[in-house]
């Protein structure tokens, strides 16, 4: 997802485009990644899980080799559209996974340790993107994207043929019954916004701002990534109850980080120290979010992630277009006020559903919303 953030001036120079410009790879790869996301619900219930990983390895095996031999910029543009698509069936078939193979006690802690593949991800993949982007930005899509969807192909063809027992369709109506869903969903758009744009242009920041070359970028964002792990880890203890109020509290803290960020940088120690706290901010967000998500679409887990997927993915479109303008407009401290404004207005949904349930509760017993959205679903 962020293979290309080390070597992002690198490849803006090769083909004589803006930094800008480049950041907007990630918008066409989310808009593939979003869309595939939304319209695969067909395919997971007339396949099942494990083949859906298997084909959605495969497009991003192919994506990341067609990425590394593009001969011009449109034919790396193009071949994000495969990376995107590869990257939604992959992100929210895993997910989906880790809910669908695993207990219900112990969904928690298997969602939580699947949430570590990512950040688990970055802290590898980064320094070595930076390492071979020494070299060449082409090697980087080899080393890192290629290399692990041909090992996770090989690991998940192991695992037995399995039938999704969910329906395919109904997403679109279960957003427009549900206000909770629809309101999760909204939220998790806003904020990885936010967190998706961040790591898209942070790379470019570290080697524009400190002349840094891209070995020490990866080498600093994989270190940066380190802190997204406890955050992952403690926050599981605040699954449940309070689930709301913790996604109002810590989008809040991330946008005064990230608008720190783009405006304060007196270092590359200080900015990646900056960008560690967020990641651990983040960390925490994301498992609380993945977890209300399953709680609200309970009888519906693939759905919640397909949904998940394509809110990250669209965060992608979204960061990456808005920062985008932001830095070429007011530069990076602009974009950091940008990216701290999506995190903002992503507590908003959550505040407004706490409203919105407490005059419930004073009005007396009601049915809740996402299980009425799943029994209609499910008729």
């Amino acid at each position: 997802m962020i293979a290309i953030s080390p070597v992002l001036a690198e490849v803006a120079a090769d083909f004589g485009v803006s930094t800008a410009t480049a950041g907007q790879l990630r918008s066409v790869s989310g808009l593939a990644a979003g869309t595939a996301a939304l319209a695969m619900g067909a395919l997971v219930a007339r396949i099942g899980l494990r083949d859906l990983l298997l084909i959605g390895l495969a497009v991003l095996a192919a994506g990341s080799l067609l990425s590394a031999a593009a001969p011009t910029f449109a034919v790396l543009v193009a071949a994000q559209v495969a990376v995107g698509a590869g990257l939604a069936v992959v992100l929210s078939g895993g997910l989906a996974a880790a809910a669908a193979w695993s207990s219900d006690e112990r969904r928690s802690q298997v969602l939580s340790w699947t949430l570590v593949g990512q950040p688990g991800a970055w802290i590898v993949g980064m320094p070595v993107v930076g390492l071979v982007g020494e070299v060449s930005w082409r090697l980087a899509w080899i080393a890192v994207p290629f290399a692990a969807a041909a090992l996770a192909f090989l690991a998940v063809r192991t695992r037995p043929h399995d039938v999704s027992a969910e329906p395919g369709r109904g997403t679109w109506r279960l957003l427009r019954r549900s206000p909770d869903v629809a309101g999760w969903a909204l939220g998790e758009l806003l904020a990885f916004s936010a967190w998706a744009g961040t790591l898209v242009f942070v790379g470019a920041l570290l080697v524009e701002s400190y002349d840094s070359s891209p070995a020490s970028a990866g080498l600093l964002l994989g270190l940066a990534a380190v802190a997204y792990l406890p955050g992952n880890f403690l926050a599981r203890r605040w699954i449940g109850g309070s689930s709301r109020p913790i996604l109002i509290a810590l989008p809040l803290v991330a946008a005064a980080m990230v608008i720190v960020l783009g405006a304060y940088r007196p270092s590359p120690a200080a900015s990646a120290g900056i960008l560690a706290a967020l990641a651990f901010v983040s960390g925490a967000r994301t498992i609380v979010g993945s977890a209300l998500g399953l709680e609200v679409c309970s009888m519906r887990r693939v759905f919640a992630m397909r949904i998940r997927a394509a809110a990250t993915q669209f965060g992608y479109l979204v960061g990456a277009a808005l920062g985008g303008l932001a830095l070429a407009a007011w530069g990076y401290a602009g974009m950091g006020a940008t990216f701290g404004a999506l995190f903002a207005l992503a507590a908003l949904p959550h505040a407004a559903a706490m409203v919105v349930r407490r005059r419930r509760v004073s009005a007396g017993p009601v049915v809740e919303d996402e299980a009425l959205g799943a029994r209609e679903i499910g008729s």
